[in-house]
């Protein structure tokens, strides 16, 4: 048996201070994911109030907090600084926008296209009755938006240039506004905004996004975050797929849930608009990116963006426990 040696007091002290330490703290610090989103937010939605994606989380001792955005581009802004963790999913032109003020960003997450979830719409009795009609005429949309790449697009099909109309920028509340009151020709938006208007007032379709846009929406994180938390957002990954599944079976019970964070919407409305939305959730692949190149291209020649973007210059997480859907 080795000698006994007496410690000091000053030794019993902080071997008392560090066996107390041990006892009130514990045995693994709790993990805060920081979720950012918007009202259209769907899948994101659906896990927060049903609270799925939390238990998902338990397991790695993560606790979330949501934060709320007016838009995508600030949201973005918020993830590229450092303020938040994950994004819920943004229309196609936000990133575009993101790369071009320099944003080390990685893609995790795709929904499919979508491209019934925008169109044109001109008054029921309107004497506008194809694309080359718009010409002179004034056409509401709401700037840099996923609708703004779709009138680009259509006017291209057309052989007009956007020159060839006259734009008026305003949000989609607003928009509804001055279309409802007959102060502009056409009204380019997007769901629920869409599905919205068809059922309450008396409008034409001109066009869909049907081989004009696609229409795709992205989840994405920091660069660093997707290198050192693959572990999260595999977790993340497959609650999105599994939100997307159960919306797409259980439509109506869906709505119900939505209509009121919506802005309480009738949920026909909202049933309507989400049946026009794929919300089928797949790893996002370098060449389905092309898509974001035509929007980069089309809006630097617009003067929208200060710059050329190349829409493959960016960080993409691929999952490796979910199958490619």
């Amino acid at each position: 048996m080795p000698p006994f040696i007496p410690l000091s007091r000053r030794a019993l002290l902080g071997l008392g201070l560090a066996l107390g330490l041990c006892a009130v703290l514990p045995a693994q610090a709790e993990t805060q994911l920081r979720i950012g989103y918007q009202k259209s937010s769907t899948l994101i939605a659906l896990l927060k109030t049903r609270g799925t994606l939390e238990k998902a989380l338990a397991a790695q001792d993560i606790r979330l907090s949501w934060h709320e955005f007016a838009s995508g581009q600030p949201l973005l802004e918020a993830l590229n600084v450092g303020n938040l963790d994950l994004s819920a999913d943004v229309a196609d032109t936000v990133p575009v926008f993101a790369q071009a003020a320099g944003a080390r960003l990685a893609y995790f997450a795709q929904e499919a296209p979508s491209p019934a979830a925008q169109a044109i719409l001109v008054a029921k009795d309107s004497p506008i009755r194809s694309l080359a009609d718009l010409k002179g005429k004034k056409v509401v949309v709401t700037k840099a938006a996923g609708s703004h790449y779709l009138l680009l697009a259509a006017l291209a099909k057309a052989g007009l240039k956007f020159s060839d109309i006259q734009p008026a920028y305003l949000t989609p509340a607003d928009g509804r506004a001055a279309f409802e009151n007959g102060k502009v020709d056409a009204w380019v938006t997007w769901e629920p905004f869409l599905s919205g208007a068809q059922r309450q007032l008396p409008t034409r379709t001109l066009a869909d996004g049907d081989k004009l846009a696609a229409y795709q929406r992205y989840y994405l994180t920091s660069s660093s975050f997707a290198k050192e938390n693959p572990q999260v957002l595999e977790v993340v990954f497959a609650e999105l797929v599994k939100a997307g599944d159960w919306l797409r079976a259980h439509p109506q019970e869906a709505a119900k849930i939505l209509a009121p964070l919506w802005g309480n919407l009738d949920p026909a409305i909202v049933e309507q608009a989400n049946a026009r939305r794929s919300y089928r959730v797949r790893p996002v692949q370098a060449e389905s990116l092309a898509e974001q190149q035509k929007i980069a291209d089309a809006f630097f020649a617009e003067g929208l963006l200060p710059k050329k973007v190349d829409a493959r210059d960016v960080s993409i997480w691929q999952p490796q426990k979910t199958a490619a859907r």
